[in-house]
């Protein structure tokens, strides 16, 4: 009984130093728990976690005529980023992938140069993002610091609603050869500087990883 006790007392003592000022318990422990969760997709990969595009199949309509609403509401012409690579990605605050944000900045930092990432703020998997705009970029600022650009939140599956930017990643008859949508949080899509999908990343993949670091260069 003492032994369950103090095991108990060790739990407790660690979920508050894990507890985040601006964070809630869940959002805390999933941080914590992440360098785990990523752990384990490397000791099980999925062969479908990348995608790439070796047939260098063109776009069939321009990614640079897509226009898209940023997190204050302002209208986003994507034609500004031509000349640099972007990588797009699908976000949640209450997901085991969050801390991502993290390294999403952390990249872009590094080739902020060439590389612009881009976030979009989603609720499609497991309601993982119920927060409204406003609150959304308080949580990323507050908790990770990004700096890159932040779109409003919107649906990034197929269907009716699926963000334009997405219709033409998930479409192939638009991009070319991809008809992959967002398998979880966190999915990710490069483009090159000519406006042309090269690659997809599911959340598994590390935005520090190899895969990705190579891609970009």
């Amino acid at each position: 009984m003492q032994k369950i006790l103090i095991g108990a007392g060790i739990l407790v003592v660690g979920l508050f130093l894990v507890k985040r000022k601006d964070m809630s318990w869940r959002q805390s422990i999933l941080k914590s728990v992440y360098p785990l969760v990523m752990l384990k997709t490397k000791l099980f990969p999925n062969k479908k976690e990348i995608q790439t595009n070796m047939s260098d199949a063109k776009s069939v309509t321009s990614f640079y005529a897509l226009k898209v609403k940023a997190n204050n509401g302002t209208e986003v012409d994507l034609n500004q980023y031509k000349g640099k690579k972007i990588l797009i990605v699908n976000t949640a605050s209450d997901c085991g992938y969050t801390a991502q944000y993290d390294e999403l900045e952390k990249l872009y930092q590094k080739h902020k140069d060439k590389l612009v990432v881009i976030a979009f703020p989603a609720n499609d998997f497991k309601e993982q993002e119920k927060k409204d705009d406003q609150n959304i970029a308080a949580f990323c600022k507050a908790n990770y610091g990004i700096s890159f650009p932040l779109m409003q939140k919107s649906h990034v599956v197929k269907g009716g609603e699926q963000n334009p930017v997405f219709q033409w990643l998930s479409n192939a008859k638009q991009n070319g050869w991809c008809e992959q949508q967002p398998v979880w949080n966190f999915s990710k899509y490069l483009i090159n500087e000519n406006g042309e999908l090269t690659h997809f990343f599911a959340m598994t993949v590390s935005p520090l990883g190899k895969e990705v670091e190579a891609a970009i260069q």
